[in-house]
């Protein structure tokens, strides 16, 4: 089994990115998804959260991430601190997912905070999603983000260079989705799926 991990920025389209390589067989786990199940109400890692940083950021009895996020994003220390309590569950879920692949399948891990995490070296090949500030920043009002909350988003993440500099491949997705599925297809057949198969006993 090939691991790969896929990074990008936030508005980088690393989850477009996601969704092609998923179209093209591999096996995609959303870190952020999980990010979400892991401290769903009733789990261990909720009332790990809970305990740490107090009823202030429940909303009828679930996490609010809006509050979560604005407690941690301006004070790095209680980032870290929900960091340490997510991750390793993030963690344990991505590897009870990935036990009964077979050989030779491609098992792709969507983490947006790779870098900041020192998560590289537990995979095989990373790919990095580049885009320009502009084109992140423009993609993000589209979702409905308000300018404070891009930069808050945007200074709590490492930059494209240093992302990059991690990285065994970089695609560039300051085009069109047709031109970000061609890219991607072609990381799968040059890249991707001849090293899962020297892989594969």
């Amino acid at each position: 089994m090939l691991r790969v991990a896929l990074t990008g920025g936030i508005g980088s389209g690393k989850s477009l990115v996601g969704e092609i390589l998923e179209e093209l067989g591999a096996l995609v786990i959303d870190s952020d998804q999980l990010a979400r199940e892991v401290i769903e109400r009733g789990s261990p890692g909720y009332e790990e959260v809970v305990a740490t940083f107090g009823d202030s950021i429940l909303s009828y009895g679930q996490i609010d991430r809006a509050k979560l996020a604005s407690v941690v994003f301006n004070e790095i220390e209680l980032r870290k601190k929900l960091e340490s309590i997510i991750h390793p569950l993030v963690r344990e879920a991505s590897e009870k997912m990935a036990r009964n692949l077979p050989s030779g399948s491609i098992l792709v891990n969507q983490i947006p905070l790779l870098v900041e995490s020192d998560g590289a070296k537990k995979f095989d090949y990373v790919v990095t999603v580049s885009a320009s500030e502009d084109v992140r920043r423009e993609r993000l009002r589209q979702r409905g983000l308000k300018d404070y909350e891009i930069a808050q988003r945007m200074s709590a993440q490492t930059s494209d260079l240093e992302r990059e500099k991690i990285a065994d491949y970089v695609i560039r997705n300051d085009g069109s989705i047709d031109q970000l599925t061609r890219a991607v297809e072609e990381l799968m057949k040059r890249e991707l799926l001849p090293r899962a198969q020297r892989q594969s006993p």
